[in-house]
């Protein structure tokens, strides 16, 4: 990931943390706060859903809109855990290099 792309999320995290108390009638992501973590946690299971969907169909311009509403409810859901995308990229950060069998098999089941 370049920099810019890091920032561009991280500007996207800052703003859903700040909407977070705001009028449900004025804010989406207010209106997702307001419906808690389980609503939260659809809306991600959706998007990927629906990511799969556009990927298996071979469109190129729907499966970026798709993956972009992905990252966005992903960051909302980010931002009610506490979870900061720095943490997300340092994780990444740590695995790279590391071979996916391997890295598996380091996982606490």
């Amino acid at each position: 990931m370049l920099p810019s792309d890091a920032a561009v999320l991280q500007r996207l995290h800052d703003l859903i943390v700040s909407r977070r108390g705001g009028d449900p009638e004025q804010s989406y992501v207010a209106r997702l706060f307001g419906k808690g973590r389980p609503k939260m946690a659809q809306k991600v299971g959706e998007e990927a859903v629906e990511v799969a969907i556009a990927a298996m169909q071979h469109h190129h311009d729907h499966l970026i809109e798709e993956s972009a509403d992905l990252l966005f409810h992903l960051l909302v859901l980010w931002a009610d855990a506490g979870v900061r995308p720095a943490e997300v990229w340092a994780e990444l950060e740590r695995r790279e290099g590391t071979s996916g069998v391997d890295e598996k098999k380091q996982r606490v089941a």
